[in-house]
C-alpha cells in the first residue's frame, strides 16, 4: 500500500496554480497536466478549498491560492486531502492470535515505532513550502532549458 495519490496531485494542483497564476486555472486545465479525469481535479480541488489553501467560486472558472505559496506547507496538503486518518498512517492488524507470544505483544511493540514514524513525516512535510516545490520546479526548467 502507499499514501493516496491525492497527496501529489494536491501538490501538482497548488503548484500549477502558481505557475498559471496570470491565467484561468479551470479543472480542465489542471487535469490535462495531471492527466487525470477533470472530476477528479474537482473532488481534491474540493478538499483543498475546505482546508482554506485555494479559492473557487461557483460559475467563475477556474482556482486561486488562498495563501501565500510560502504559508502552504505539504503537510497542509497531506491533511487537507485526507491521505490518512490522525495517528493512523501505519495499519496494524487487529487480531493477532493471543496464544502466540508475538501475537500477544506484536501491537504493543511496533504501534510505539510506527506512531515515530509518522510524526518525523508529518514534521518534514511541515517544513516544506508549495514556495520550496514552485522553486525545484523553476531550477530544473532552467538547467534543461
Amino acid at each position: 500500500m502507499s499514501i493516496s495519490s491525492r497527496f501529489a496531485v494536491g501538490v501538482h494542483i497548488l503548484t500549477l496554480i502558481e505557475f498559471n497564476k496570470d491565467g484561468v486555472s479551470s479543472s480542465e486545465y489542471l487535469a490535462e497536466s495531471v492527466n487525470t479525469n477533470p472530476a477528479v481535479i474537482r473532488k481534491i480541488t474540493g478538499m483543498l478549498k475546505k482546508a482554506g489553501l485555494v479559492e473557487v467560486h461557483p460559475g467563475i472558472a477556474g482556482a486561486r491560492l488562498a495563501r501565500k505559496l510560502s504559508e502552504i506547507t505539504l503537510l497542509d496538503v497531506y491533511k487537507a486531502v485526507d491521505v490518512v486518518q490522525e495517528n493512523e498512517l501505519f495499519s496494524v492488524h487487529g487480531n493477532p492470535n493471543p496464544k502466540c507470544p508475538v501475537g500477544r505483544n506484536i501491537q504493543d511493540a511496533i504501534i510505539p515505532v510506527l506512531s515515530t514514524a509518522q510524526i518525523a513525516l508529518e514534521k518534514v512535510l511541515g517544513n516544506v513550502t508549495i514556495e520550496d516545490i514552485v522553486k525545484g520546479i523553476v531550477e530544473k526548467e532552467n538547467i534543461s532549458s
